[in-house]
C-alpha cells in the first residue's frame, strides 16, 4: 500500500508510481520509504528538508571517492530518491574491518584542486554549507584545522544550542574556555582529508559482514580524527575497527586518551541542540575531563 501523497510526489519526478512503500528505520528527523517499482526497481525515497544538499554531499562521494553510497535519482529540497541497499544491521567484526578499509582510503584521498583555493594548502572546510542532522554546518576555508575545529564547530555549535534555550549559558563559558586552550591538545595534521562526517551506526549500512554503503553524509574536509572519534561516540565500531584502520593508517599517540573526547564534544553539541535533556550532561562530563 502506497500513502497516496507519496505515491502523487514520487511519480511527478520518475513518471511512475511505486506498486509498493514500506517505511525505513533510521531517518531521524525524516521519513524515510523503500519502493517497490513497477519495473521491478527497489529505491529509498526520503522526506524531510534539505535533500537536495544531502543529494549534492551523495554525489560529490560518489564522484570523488571510492566510498560506497547510494546512487542518487531524484535530489530536491523536500524530496531525495536513491537505490536502495541492503542492510541487515548487524555491524559484526567482519563489517567493522571493511569499514575501516573503506573509511582508511577516504581519509587517504588526495584533496582535488577544485577544493584547493589559491589561499594556499592544507585548507580544512568545503565548496559551501553542509548539514547535520538537518543543521546548518557551516564550512568556510580556512587555513588551521584547530581554529576551523573551534569556529566552525565547537564554537558554533555551542552558540546555536544556546541560541535554542538548549545550553545553560554556564556550559557555554566552559566551552569557551576549553577553545582557547585547544594548542594544548591539537596539533595541525599534514593534510585535509575528506569525510563522511556524519558515522554514526543509523547511517552505515551492512549485509552480512559487508558494509553495502554509508548515508547522510555531513561531508567537509578535515582531520580524520574527528570522524574515528564519531564512530565510538555511540558504539559503531570498536577493536575490529581500529585495529585494520591502525595498520593502514597508523594513529598518533592521544587520541584515545584525550583527542576522541575532545572532538566528541561536536556531536554531543549537535544532539544538544536538536534534543536537549541529557545531553548536556554528557557535554559537561567531558568538559569536567579538561579540566576546565
Amino acid at each position: 500500500m502506497v500513502e497516496r501523497r507519496l505515491g502523487d510526489a514520487v511519480q511527478s519526478v520518475l513518471g511512475a508510481r511505486p506498486r509498493a512503500a514500506s517505511p525505513l528505520g533510521g531517518g531521524g528527523i525524516a521519513k524515510v520509504y523503500r519502493l517497490e517499482m513497477p519495473d521491478g526497481a527497489r529505491l529509498a525515497a526520503k522526506l524531510g528538508e534539505g535533500l537536495d544538499i544531502e543529494g549534492s554531499m551523495l554525489r560529490y562521494l560518489a564522484e570523488h571517492s571510492a566510498l560506497p553510497v547510494p546512487r542518487v535519482v531524484h535530489a530536491a529540497p523536500g524530496m531525495l530518491i536513491t537505490e536502495y541497499l541492503e542492510n541487515d544491521g548487524a555491524i559484526d567484526a567482519a563489517a567493522e574491518t571493511h569499514a575501516a578499509e573503506l573509511l582508511a582510503a577516504l581519509h587517504s584521498l588526495d584533496v582535488p584542486a577544485l577544493d584547493a583555493p589559491a589561499l594556499g594548502a592544507p585548507k580544512f572546510g568545503f565548496d559551501g554549507d553542509t548539514l547535520i542532522g538537518g543543521l546548518r554546518q557551516p564550512n568556510p576555508w580556512t587555513g588551521s584545522w584547530r581554529a576551523f575545529f573551534r569556529d566552525q564547530r565547537l564554537l558554533y555549535m555551542a552558540r546555536e544550542a544556546v541560541a535554542a534555550g538548549k545550553l545553560p549559558a554556564g556550559v557555554m563559558r566552559r566551552i569557551e574556555h576549553l577553545a582557547s586552550r585547544l594548542e594544548r591538545w591539537i596539533e595541525e595534521p599534514e593534510a585535509p582529508s575528506l569525510l563522511h562526517g556524519d558515522m554514526w551506526a543509523g547511517n552505515v549500512l551492512v549485509s552480512r559482514g559487508r558494509i553495502t554503503g554509508f548515508v547522510d553524509p555531513a561531508i567537509y574536509y578535515g582531520d580524520p580524527e574527528i570522524e574515528l572519534a564519531f564512530s565510538t561516540l555511540f558504539g559503531t565500531f570498536g577493536d575490529p575497527f581500529f585495529a585494520r584502520y591502525g595498520e593502514l593508517r597508523p594513529l598518533k599517540p592521544g587520541f584515545f586518551e584525550e583527542r576522541r573526547g575532545l572532538y566528541n564534544l561536536y556531536p554531543l553539541l549537535v544532539h544538544v541542540r536538536l534534543f536537549g535533556g541529557g545531553y548536556v550532561s554528557r557535554v559537561e562530563s567531558a568538559l569536567n575531563k579538561f579540566g576546565v
